[in-house]
């Protein structure tokens, strides 16, 4: 399996699509990868650093996780490596990975960054919102689950943006809030932090976050604070909820 994408590669029909392709993207390393009608070579390198975590930190790792987003362009497309600024805008969206049947080879345009989520509790703890364009009735729940959860008229995108933009940083590096309550009194998907790790609290215990997927805690932590910015969490407690990664399911197979 190519490491490269989380979206599916072009399939090629004649041997000058795929070298035309190989010609553009030629500073890569190249690997046999099996098309329709012959083989011809694709680039495959490390992992690129797109993943992102519940911190906000962009790493390089190859698990990609059940959803992309963006926050503008933030990488050069020649070297597909990132630039030193880790947004280009307040709009940091989560989106699908599949959608209308797009293909993109990943960070290798001047357009936006793709960066890859393990779940959707992760990327509303690093500070990102549901795209209202490829995930519009998901972006609406949230949207009147955040006006319910803190008060006033469902805002627009704009105004979501700016508030998350406020909460997720403190000089330019993730912001943890106080804890206000009991981890236990926390709705599904809020994330708390511990020593400098992530733990997504579910059905009212805590698992701890990995790039693989959640785990049990055996000894519970003292927890340092709340990831998840505090106007996400008020959405969570009013009833928006997140997609968790299937090893959540699992786990609670195991509680059974």
């Amino acid at each position: 399996m190519l490491a490269l994408s989380a979206i599916p590669w072009p399939i090629f029909t004649t041997k000058i699509e795929a070298q035309q392709f190989c010609d553009s993207e030629r500073r890569l390393q190249f690997k046999w990868a099996r098309t329709s009608r012959f083989r011809t070579k694709l680039r495959v390198s490390r992992p690129l650093q797109n993943r992102v975590t519940p911190f906000g930190e962009i790493i390089a790792i190859s698990q990609r996780g059940l959803f992309i987003g963006n926050r503008g362009i933030i990488h050069n497309p020649a070297t597909r490596t990132l630039l030193k600024r880790r947004w280009a805008t307040k709009a940091w969206i989560t989106c699908r990975r599949d959608y209308k049947g797009i293909r993109r080879v990943v960070m290798a345009r001047q357009s936006w960054t793709e960066l890859f989520f393990l779940d959707e509790a992760t990327a509303l703890a690093a500070g990102h919102r549901p795209c209202f364009f490829c995930r519009r009735a998901d972006a609406q729940a949230f949207r009147r689950a955040w006006a319910k959860g803190n008060g006033g008229k469902p805002p627009a995108a704009p105004g979501i943006d700016a508030i998350l933009h406020r909460e997720r940083l403190q000089n330019r590096t993730k912001r943890i809030h106080t804890l206000t309550s009991a981890f236990k009194d926390l709705p599904d998907g809020a994330m708390i932090a511990a020593l400098g790790r992530a733990y997504v609290v579910v059905s009212r215990r805590p698992f701890l976050w990995t790039a693989d997927g959640y785990h049990f805690v055996e000894t519970l932590p003292s927890f340092d604070g709340l990831i998840t910015p505090p106007s996400t969490l008020g959405a969570l407690r009013a009833g928006y909820y997140p997609a968790l990664h299937p090893s959540i399911d699992s786990l609670r197979k195991q509680l059974e």
